[in-house]
């Protein structure tokens, strides 16, 4: 692991892992950051995930971005991940501008490469299909601010029995079911920068709510494939208590 995610912030303060963070005495947190960025690692907190869903509760983009870049600075973060899944808003054609003005704000307040965002979208975000996402969804997002976001931390998981994301085919190359088009390459062939697309994974049954778990050994055949073809973005596994010994992400690093 290079980089640890705690979560989450939502946009009226520190949630779950983040309060603990909150309510470390601070020479005990600036150690644990010492040791982080000792070891090559930094540390971002999550924003928002399932637990809140800003544009459907009208909250202001410019007022919640100013939120949580003051945060990051006030208690010593890296950075930001930004765990928007706020499908509502999507599904209306709201929630692109939201998330665009979001982002354009957050990033003139935690400029590049002193901080780190990220974004962590559901991979049908990227689906392309008006129908669903009539303002475009992710692919608009990206061609809007996309140079502005380091990386996305997609979700291959959780979507659902009919886009498993579970083989090699359907996460990497032809995703199919009722999200066609969302697979890793299929991505690329929409304009998102290969180099960005990190594959998201629930290190064990236990972190999916539905679909999208894979074996090990089975996810690290798929991540050698996909680096024969060009791809070294990484993984992140859900949740990183589900690793206590290292060894999910070792055995996908040695991949």
């Amino acid at each position: 692991y290079n980089i640890v995610i705690i979560g989450f912030w939502l946009d009226q303060g520190p949630w779950d892992s983040a309060v603990s963070w909150v309510n470390l005495e601070p020479a005990v947190r600036q150690s644990y950051l010492n040791a982080y960025h000792s070891a090559g690692k930094r540390v971002l907190v999550a924003a928002f995930g399932a637990a809140e869903w800003p544009t459907s509760a009208n909250v202001n983009p410019i007022d919640s971005a100013n939120k949580l870049a003051a945060f990051v600075k006030q208690y010593g973060l890296d950075g930001a991940d930004i765990d928007w899944e706020d499908n509502n808003s999507l599904q209306a054609g709201t929630g692109e501008a939201w998330l665009i003005s979001f982002q354009r704000q957050l990033r003139s307040l935690l400029p590049s490469p002193q901080y780190t965002i990220t974004h962590a979208p559901q991979a049908p975000y990227f689906i392309g299909n008006t129908n669903i996402y009539p303002n475009g969804g992710y692919l608009a997002i990206d061609k809007a601010v996309g140079s502005t976001i380091d990386f996305y931390n997609i979700q291959f998981y959780n979507q659902g029995p009919s886009t498993r994301y579970d083989t090699c085919t359907t996460l990497l190359s032809v995703s199919g079911g009722d999200w066609p088009g969302t697979s890793v390459f299929e991505m690329s062939a929409k304009g998102i920068p290969l180099d960005k697309i990190v594959i998201g994974k629930p290190i064990t049954s236990a972190g999916a709510a539905n679909t999208g778990t894979m074996a090990v050994g089975d996810l690290a055949a798929c991540l050698r494939e996909a680096k024969g073809k060009g791809w070294h973005a990484g993984v992140f596994g859900w949740q990183f208590t589900l690793d206590p010994s290292g060894s999910w992400i070792k055995q996908l690093s040695g991949s």
